[in-house]
């Protein structure tokens, strides 16, 4: 069992100590575990389904309605009336806490849609009828996985780049320069714009596309941290005896820059999901249909007389990013060489 240094111990002691970052964090990881079982909290399915004797799951599964008693070899709609009345006469149905889908688009209403919060719509329905905690749910897990997913990414070329320019300085890192004012004077939204026009959206394109203009968040501090480090009397004596400059800046220079890019991720994911729910905002994201808070927020702006449409995106996207300000806060205190002395 590998045992933790003195510092990296001190370290957590720190973070522990700064309660709000460390309860934002825990309640973070606790809403991103819930949203990755949404199906398990938010579907038009039922999770288990006892029928005659026999048990299946509908959310794992698709069963034509014949298999309860249906007449059609269709996929069983479980808020048909006629199947879910099949289903309470011979047998049980376990559903959700929330029983709509992202997409599920409620017909048997009594007011237009964008319908207000009711005792079925927690949160009311947008302008096409679906359920708005349904698709916060999925939204969230959604803005999450693509936040972390451009982070790593990002992450991982920034720190990359940074490394090459800073170790090898010179001219590598003059031509590294060159290119990174050039790239950063390029206008990013006009490209995003163009690129959206040309290319059919999706999560992994729209991905590809923000990290091509994310990755340079942590050039410059990944850059200067090699600038000091590559000329410290443990590196060059590695490279006396004969170490790859691959394995010197792995081993011996990479740990260093490390605490400046831990420090900085948090603020990163932020701005990541950020960028998503701008561009879905815009109408430049992901696919119609999908479920983010972006495209919640616009629904807000274009239905006024829905308050509840708008007030739920920015509730929750504020909650989601002021939790992640305050784990970054956390985690900047705790690498701090100050205050874990």
């Amino acid at each position: 069992m590998t045992r933790l240094s003195p510092l990296t111990r001190r370290r957590l002691d720190s973070f522990r100590r700064n309660r709000r970052g460390y309860r934002s964090l825990w309640l973070f990881l606790a809403v991103f575990f819930l949203t990755l079982f949404a199906e398990l909290v938010a579907n038009d399915r039922p999770i288990l389904v006892s029928y005659q004797g026999r048990l299946y799951a509908p959310v794992l599964k698709d069963y034509p309605e014949t298999t309860f008693g249906g007449d059609f070899l269709t996929y069983a709609d479980y808020r048909d009336p006629y199947i879910a009345g099949k289903i309470a006469e011979n047998g049980w149905a376990l559903w959700p806490p929330v029983r709509f889908s992202f997409d599920t688009i409620g017909y048997d209403v009594t007011r237009p849609h964008p319908a207000p919060p009711s005792a079925e719509n927690w949160l009311g329905t947008d302008d096409q009828g679906r359920d708005v905690l349904a698709r916060l749910i999925y939204g969230l897990r959604l803005s999450i996985l693509f936040g972390l997913a451009l982070t790593v990414a990002s992450t991982v070329i920034g720190v990359a780049a940074g490394a090459v320019q800073g170790y090898f300085g010179g001219r590598v890192d003059l031509v590294g320069q060159r290119f990174l004012e050039v790239w950063g004077g390029l206008p990013h939204l006009l490209i995003l714009i163009i690129v959206a026009s040309m290319i059919a959206p999706g999560f992994w394109t729209l991905l590809g596309v923000l990290v091509l203009f994310s990755w340079t968040s942590l050039v410059g501090v990944v850059r200067a941290e090699f600038l000091r480090a590559r000329n410290f009397d443990y590196v060059r004596a590695a490279k006396a005896l004969g170490m790859g400059d691959a394995r010197v800046m792995a081993r011996h220079v990479l740990p260093n820059a490390m605490v400046a890019t831990l420090t900085f991720m948090p603020f990163i994911l932020n701005g990541s999901i950020v960028s998503l729910t701008a561009l879905d905002f815009l109408g430049l994201g992901l696919p119609p249909g999908s479920p983010s808070l972006g495209e919640l927020l616009s629904q807000g702006k274009a239905n006024l007389q829905a308050p509840w449409l708008g007030i739920t995106g920015f509730v929750v996207l504020a909650a989601l990013l002021s939790l992640l300000v305050f784990v970054g806060e956390a985690v900047r205190d705790a690498f701090d060489p100050r205050k874990t002395t």
